[in-house]
């Protein structure tokens, strides 16, 4: 057989990698789920919002691009974009070295610690041994779940996996767990400073080990999407020097929240 014929199915492959990294973006769907007050939450009328979402809005004006808000529980984020549902997650999901398996990430949009939160009153400065015997409530799937597994049951707590954050908030007020561990603004936010949170506060120390809470938030997508993450750095990196990241930061919170 001629060689250039055993050449062709080698040309072909080559142009169609090349057609696919240089996609030309006009709408963009992002995966979320919004049950992480402040950082993303639903509106009154089925939409979303927070700071992420604001955050990914001004991410896609910075590149021109329609963002269309795809809503779907923590867990199911990363399957649904390795099956393309959405093209990129941007659900405050923190770069881990697990996750990488799975999806590439961008630089990070924002660093806050993981805390305990319980009744108001209760003392705990070793959780480890004063939890012992306890119910922690975790969102499945997050770098807390994770923690948890692997630290936390180890040491005698048992362990409650929520699809939302917000369900295990509503088990905490109603005392079907005795403490949550989840990022410690999501919890002051999105809890103690509501109605429900009245009589809870943060217990023990911050928890911000990098092997189980990885280098901050980035966006997800999927492996090998280089093109489409370059893309989003660039304008991670744009809107941090063009102001856009701080006036969207301070409508939620009155710290860096892009943290060190």
């Amino acid at each position: 057989m001629n060689n250039k014929w055993l050449a062709l199915p080698a040309l072909a492959l080559a142009l169609c990698a090349t057609s696919a990294s240089a996609k030309e973006w006009k709408e963009l769907r992002f995966g979320v789920n919004p049950s992480y007050p402040p950082f993303e939450s639903t509106t009154a009328d089925g939409g979303v919002q927070g700071f992420g979402v604001d955050l990914g809005n001004a991410i896609c004006a910075e590149l021109k691009l329609k963002c269309v808000w795809v809503s779907n529980d923590f867990d199911g984020l990363i399957p649904a974009l390795k099956v393309k549902k959405i093209d990129a997650i941007l659900s405050s999901m923190t770069i881990t070295d697990d996750r990488k398996k799975n999806v590439d990430f961008t630089i990070k949009y924002y660093h806050t610690p993981a805390r305990f939160v319980m009744k108001q009153g209760i003392e705990i400065k070793d959780p480890l041994t004063e939890l012992k015997g306890k119910k922690v409530g975790v969102l499945r799937a997050s770098t807390h779940d994770r923690f948890a597994t692997e630290v936390l049951v180890p040491a005698g707590i048992s362990l409650v996996r929520y699809g939302s954050q917000q369900e295990a908030n509503l088990d905490m007020v109603s005392g079907r767990i005795d403490a949550l561990l989840a990022d410690s603004v999501n919890l002051d936010d999105g809890f103690l400073k509501t109605d429900a949170g009245k009589g809870f506060a943060f217990v023990g120390p911050e928890y911000n080990d990098p092997k189980y809470f990885g280098g901050g938030a980035g966006i997800a997508v999927r492996k090998g999407d280089t093109a489409l993450a370059d893309k989003f750095n660039t304008a991670i990196t744009q809107v941090r020097a063009n102001g856009k990241y701080k006036a969207v930061q301070d409508k939620y919170f009155k710290f860096d929240v892009y943290g060190e």
